[in-house]
């Protein structure tokens, strides 16, 4: 099953809907930072996430970032999303002990922590970028993923996102769907929703049975008639490259590069989304400096 954003509508106009698979993204990411299995399940809900909600800016350009802090032993977590939903991410300590509620269900709640926030920024190119942020709830993400949207952007939304981690520590399934009630929603239709989303239960186990993107709609609302607006592919994606590299020395100021060609004479730099060093030598960096 390849990753891919889907969204829809329900025939009323009176919900929306937005599903990610993205089990090689989440793979892509466990692989590049080298996660431990608490790590991968922590970060692939928070990238899943970013990947729904950056799908969702309707700005062409525009960018959104998850930051979680928690205060727990994972630290912090970071996800950032384009427009179409292709992320990119890290966690602060990728390398915890496995932590369990009971045998086989990891406790990421408690590895990410409550004493903390969750950070919705959202750049779609104005002069400054929109800031919302929460108290955590649960740190299971999803959970509060949905409270931000209540609380921030009085939206009412059900949210449920999954990381299924096999036995060799790679990534077996992962995926998630949000559920956004628009004006005009009544209680009945609350209701229908809560009980489709009892009625599929596990998303991660509910994937890795065979169910698609667009199965999750479907299955959490069953009932509903629902149009698929789009389907389009999303990946893990990095940004960074040796021109941006080289414009964060440059903002560094003559000083501090000054200081660093003369303390260290030369400059590693690594991207913290994909793990590439970019190497400089003392002649690049003098240059840079004449440049400047």
């Amino acid at each position: 099953m390849s990753d891919e954003i889907t969204r829809a509508i329900t025939g009323d106009g009176l919900v929306k809907a937005v599903a990610v698979t993205g089990r090689d993204l989440v793979e892509r990411a466990r692989t590049i930072h080298t996660l431990l299995p608490m790590a991968t399940a922590a970060l692939g809900r928070a990238l899943l996430g970013a990947s729904m909600m950056g799908d969702m800016l309707k700005e062409q350009n525009g960018s959104l970032t998850l930051q979680i802090k928690g205060g727990g032993p994972l630290g912090t977590i970071l996800a950032v999303s384009d427009c179409g939903g292709n992320v990119r991410g890290y966690v602060q300590n990728p390398h915890v002990e496995l932590m369990e509620k009971y045998q086989g269900k990891l406790d990421v709640g408690a590895a990410v922590g409550t004493d903390g926030t969750l950070t919705v920024i959202k750049d779609i190119g104005l002069k400054e970028p929109y800031v919302g942020s929460i108290a955590l709830m649960s740190g299971e993400i999803a959970d509060d993923l949905a409270l931000y949207f209540v609380e921030s952007e009085q939206i009412p939304t059900a949210c449920a996102l999954g990381v299924l981690v096999g036995l060799d520590q790679s990534v077996t399934a992962a995926g998630g769907y949000l559920i956004q009630l628009l004006p005009g929603a009544g209680d009945d239709i609350i209701t229908r929703i809560e009980q489709g989303v009892h009625a599929l239960g596990s998303v991660s186990h509910a994937l890795a049975d065979g169910l698609d993107g667009e199965g999750l709609l479907r299955a959490v609302l069953d009932g509903f008639e629902l149009e698929i607006l789009e389907k389009h592919p999303v990946e893990y994606r990095c940004y960074c490259s040796r021109d941006r590299v080289t414009r964060a020395l440059i903002s560094m100021g003559r000083k501090d590069l000054s200081e660093l060609i003369r303390e260290q004479g030369k400059a590693e730099l690594t991207c913290q989304f994909c793990d590439k060093i970019y190497r400089y030598s003392k002649e690049e960096l003098e240059d840079i400096l004449a440049n400047m």
